[in-house]
């Protein structure tokens, strides 16, 4: 019944959060992006450390139903995930080692596919419109592209070294799972532990509503990324690219950036169309319409049912903050913002109820006077 109480008196106080407290959780969230954009080599494998334990819990609940203890359960649940992950890895790493020699090859080939459908499309629209037939505008943008492209070789080592400066932060992701498994209750109780009497079943409840956020969070992203990947994969393979299902979950992943990500995994299907169908220019524009129709499910009906559902958060606000994100941390910020949005709105709005019940302020003050009293009662 109390912790009935306790959610009334959250819903209460979400339709009273106004304008001071909405400011507070923005500028909260900001401050947050900002700072973990310059510890992101343990905010990226804390994020991953978090997916994996939401991926692994029902495991792992499943054998504490069966008489395991928790510590057990944790530690079998991550040391089979690890063997999964090893014999894939085993798995794979032959077929990557002998197709690694080829992939420089073949990115510099689906750029050129690319840059000649561009080339095609800017000539046509030339033929139509004087103005920029007189412009030159294929021309020059021919010249830049071939610059590109040229200097594209000199790209690739930065990135591999950077790939390889960061394996060993990743490699935490594993090792922070499996104690937010084992530890995750103790660690809540810790936290508890620390507030004033008065305040702990509002304590209790902000724990079990950060808990319950963060976990829509992430089970919805997963639920996106595997509706993106299906709708995608299909739609590829009636069209009869090459591929579908991996160039479907590549793009779903990649949507994980909002817009940045939509609009690098709608170029990867257009290059990979225009250079398997040089003769047919069509199919690169059957795939641009396939993309276009995918990213309307995504926001209209995707993300209402699983990731913005999760959050409850309007639109607009979500739209808003997407844009901060990416104005303060970057491409970092556009990946961070809606979780980390999501939770400081939890505790934001749980501290506003608290702060303007008066009833509970008043308690806290009279078990502080209490305390003082017991504390002098022999002097």
């Amino acid at each position: 019944m109390e912790g009935g109480n306790a959610h009334s008196a959250v819903e209460a106080g979400q339709h009273r959060s106004g304008p001071i407290v909405w400011a507070s959780i923005i500028a909260a969230t900001c401050l947050l992006l900002f700072f973990f954009q310059k510890i992101l080599w343990l905010v990226v494998p804390f994020l991953l450390g978090l997916i994996l334990y939401y991926f692994l819990y029902p495991a792992m609940q499943a054998l504490i139903y069966r008489g395991m203890s928790r510590e057990a359960a944790a530690g079998n649940v991550t040391l089979g995930f690890l063997v999964l992950l090893s014999v894939i890895g085993v798995a794979v790493t032959p077929w990557v080692a002998g197709h690694a020699a080829g992939w420089q090859e073949s990115l510099v080939r689906y750029l050129q596919g690319g840059m000649q459908l561009l080339d095609r499309s800017l000539r046509s629209l030339e033929s139509h419109w004087p103005t920029l037939a007189n412009a030159q505008l294929a021309d020059s943008v021919a010249i830049r592209l071939n610059e590109s492209t040229g200097k594209l070789t000199d790209h690739i080592e930065p990135v591999a070294m950077g790939i390889m400066a960061w394996t060993p932060s990743l490699l935490l992701a594993p090792f922070l799972a499996f104690f937010f498994l084992r530890d995750g209750r103790r660690f809540q109780r810790f936290l508890g532990s620390a507030v004033p009497n008065a305040f702990f079943e509002k304590t209790l409840y902000l724990l079990h509503e950060v808990d319950r956020t963060s976990r829509a969070y992430f089970q919805g992203l997963i639920k996106l990324t595997l509706l993106d990947t299906v709708t995608l994969a299909v739609g590829l393979w009636l069209l009869g690219i090459p591929g579908p299902f991996a160039l479907g979950l590549i793009c779903a992943v990649l949507a994980w950036i909002p817009y940045v990500g939509s609009i690098v995994g709608g170029l990867l299907v257009v290059l990979v169309a225009a250079t398997d169908f040089p003769d047919a220019p069509g199919m690169a524009y059957w795939a641009i319409a396939l993309f276009a129709l995918v990213r309307l499910l995504d926001d209209f009906v995707y993300m209402p049912l699983t990731v913005g559902k999760s959050l409850a958060l309007h639109p607009l606000v979500t739209v808003l903050m997407i844009f901060v994100g990416g104005a303060v941390a970057g491409v970092a910020g556009l990946m961070l913002v809606l979780p980390v949005l999501g939770v400081v709105m939890v505790v934001g709005e749980t501290i506003g109820v608290v702060v303007t019940d008066a009833r509970l302020m008043a308690r806290h003050r009279h078990a502080r006077s209490l305390r003082r009293d017991q504390a002098s009662s022999d002097l």
